[in-house]
């Protein structure tokens, strides 16, 4: 693909957000993410729950399909193209529109990558890929929100707690969660999917922020960074 894709889909209310759903992928790849790849399938059914129950509540819901399915290197190809569906948002609704960033693996890694915009309400990341030394600077003042299964084998869950500790430490509002499964957030799938949910409404401003995840964010070091859901 020459450029990014976005499945659109509009709120049924007057706009209060947008929620910007980004998958996962694989480390080095230059071919197009495959229709069936687990990790697209997956994110889709977030999506669609999430649609389901806050579309009529004033939130569209995109979800972005990148160029590749890699992110390469240096190029860092799905933060490329989570910065351009920003931008498309911007462009084609406005500048003062909330928007929450959810991605899941790859995904969690680029949405955290491109959260520092003023315009993202929130972060959302399910079992973010976080290598060591991720840039975590741009997070300050921002709110980001964390689940990670303690069982996953693909991306350790140590990885997400390494970075929400440095991205405190920088001055981000960081609240993260364990829950019990691994990387492809199968079991107990429902708490995956109301959490994005709920995560989508506090962000911006529908309902109050769930108490849980409002108690973490307060919560000092180690406490907040690691709160079994």
């Amino acid at each position: 693909m020459d450029r990014p894709a976005v499945e659109v889909h509009p709120s049924t209310g007057g706009l209060r957000g947008v929620a910007l759903f980004c998958h996962g992928g694989t480390a080095t790849s230059e071919a197009p993410p495959r229709d069936q790849a687990l990790s697209l399938v997956r994110m889709r059914a977030i999506e669609r729950f999430v649609r389901h129950a806050v579309g009529r509540r004033g939130i569209t819901t995109q979800l972005l399909r990148y160029r590749v399915a890699g992110w390469n290197g240096d190029a860092a190809d799905p933060f490329v193209d989570v910065r351009w569906a920003i931008e498309r948002i911007q462009d084609e609704l406005g500048g003062e529109v909330p928007i929450v960033l959810i991605g899941h693996s790859m995904g969690g890694r680029a949405v955290l990558r491109a959260g520092g915009d003023p315009q993202v309400a929130a972060v959302c990341a399910l079992a973010p890929w976080t290598p060591p030394r991720e840039p975590v600077a741009h997070l300050r003042g921002r709110t980001v929100t964390i689940l990670h299964g303690r069982g996953d084998r693909w991306v350790p869950a140590h990885l997400s707690a390494d970075f929400a500790l440095r991205a405190r430490e920088a001055g981000a509002r960081v609240a993260r969660f364990t829950t019990v499964g691994g990387h492809s957030m199968l079991r107990r799938a429902d708490r995956w999917h109301s959490f994005v949910r709920d995560v989508v409404l506090g962000a911006t401003g529908i309902e109050p922020i769930r108490a849980d995840i409002a108690n973490a964010l307060q919560r000092p070091v180690p406490e907040g960074l690691a709160v079994p859901l």
